[in-house]
């Protein structure tokens, strides 16, 4: 997958966890938890089109680091809303495990910078 493919796909998850923030129902759990999943989906997919327009190696790292953190933070609150919304399990399934697949691009592509970046000696 290239990185046009990715970020096409980051798009995507975010729009497929919009519609599913559009479905929930309407209560202050659900808000506070949507708004929270919704916000982290999407900044997700903006980080990494941040980072594609990185102007450095340690810049495109910490760029990405920002797209895991929110990758993560979203499928934290994918949890708490299965548990509040028992009847979304399903949908919630498939878009957590989206937002798995794409956390362990992002791991293991950091991962890779990091092991390429050249050791600093004391």
């Amino acid at each position: 997958m290239n990185k046009h493919e990715l970020r096409e796909r980051f798009k995507q998850y975010a729009i497929r966890v919009a519609f599913l923030v559009l479905k929930l129902p309407y209560n202050v759990v659900n808000k506070n938890y949507s708004d929270q999943v919704n916000r982290a989906a999407s900044s997700s997919a903006a980080n990494y089109r941040a980072a594609l327009r990185a102007k450095s190696t340690a810049d495109f790292l910490n760029k990405l680091k920002i797209v895991e953190e929110e990758l993560d933070e979203s499928l934290f609150f994918f949890e708490l809303i299965e548990i509040i919304n028992p009847s979304f399990k399903n949908e919630i399934s498939v878009l957590y495990s989206e937002g798995n697949e794409l956390l362990s691009i992002i791991v293991s592509s950091i991962t890779t910078i990091r092991n390429k970046q050249p050791v600093k000696k004391s």
